[in-house]
């Protein structure tokens, strides 16, 4: 019975690799693409910077593309953390929600939102800060560091 356990325990460990392996051959690719699309948009810029087209509209796709682009980099230090460490490290989810968050905040300035809205979104913001500082403060590391005193 223990044998048919180690087993599975193997197989599945296994296969999880191998899928966060492919995982992150698709987030290098993304991330690739991510950076090709704001080079693109940086030459739209300076080629457009005195044409008739709005330049703000140009400028607001540019900061959206660089944060996604920072967003897919998060997903991938969390990836890697887990190969490295055997756990996911907690801070690098949450930086990875703050940064989309941010994001949809960046687009409520190109248009009309409610103040409901947008407060839920800063009270978000603010549950997700406080939530950051609690994983680091409580963090498995730091209780290791701290045992040894």
């Amino acid at each position: 019975m223990d044998e048919i356990k180690e087993l599975t325990g193997i197989c599945f460990e296994t296969i999880c690799r191998t899928l966060l392996s492919v995982l992150l051959i698709l987030l290098l690719l993304g991330i690739g693409f991510g950076i090709a699309r704001t080079a693109v948009d940086l030459l739209s810029v300076a080629r457009d910077i005195f044409s008739s087209k709005d330049f703000h509209e140009v400028l607001k796709n540019l900061v959206v593309n660089v944060l996604m682009v920072l967003a897919v980099v998060e997903l991938f230090r969390t990836v890697k953390a887990y190969f490295s460490e055997g756990r996911v490290k907690v801070t690098y989810i949450i930086d990875t929600v703050l940064l989309v968050v941010i994001t949809e905040i960046m687009g409520f300035w190109y248009r009309e939102v409610d103040i409901a809205r947008l407060g839920l979104a800063i009270a978000l913001v603010v549950a997700l800060m406080g939530v950051r500082i609690m994983a680091i403060r409580f963090s498995p590391r730091r209780r290791e560091l701290l045992d040894g005193l």
